[in-house]
């Protein structure tokens, strides 16, 4: 069994126009949600072996975050450039090349993508994963190389205000 979470960036600022998209950092209250939200993982008993994320500013922040409440080093972070904007087969791809080590994988991305992944596996369907949202689903395999055709199971979807 793998357990693969699902993660929207937390809430990020809106700039003035002058920061590009990649390099918009969190604001106040994406700061206070992302070790809120981890702390949850931690209260339901989740043990998070591979944080992998986007390197995109908001995105790698909130990845840390989570490192830092889920006590993993900020070095082991795996960052793939290819989460940015990326499309579901992407994330099949990326997961499906994860260290077969980790039993449990965190991936941090943005949206729409990240919505239309978690729609991609299950039949639960979200309409949006709001900012520092979290989709789980637990995958029926030991190898994440098998990940996109193992039958795969719903856990739960929580996010900051739930």
């Amino acid at each position: 069994m793998k357990i693969l979470i699902l993660i929207r960036h937390a809430k990020s600022s809106q700039g003035d126009g002058t920061i590009n998209d990649f390099e918009r950092p969190l604001n106040e209250r994406g700061k206070n949600d992302a070790p809120v939200m981890a702390r949850r993982l931690i209260a339901r008993g989740i043990k998070v072996d591979m944080l992998i994320s986007s390197p995109a500013k908001r995105a790698a922040k909130t990845a840390k975050l989570f490192a830092k409440e889920l006590e993993i080093e900020n070095e082991k972070i795996v960052f793939k450039t290819e989460l940015y904007l990326a499309s579901v087969d992407i994330f099949y791809d990326v997961i499906e090349k994860a260290n077969n080590n980790a039993g449990c994988i965190a991936v941090f991305s943005h949206n729409p993508s990240v919505t239309d992944f978690a729609n991609d596996l299950t039949e639960v369907h979200v309409d949006n994963i709001p900012t520092c949202g979290i989709f789980a689903i637990k995958a029926d395999t030991g190898n994440w190389a098998d990940f996109g055709m193992a039958k795969k199971k719903f856990l739960f979807f929580d996010y900051p205000g739930n």
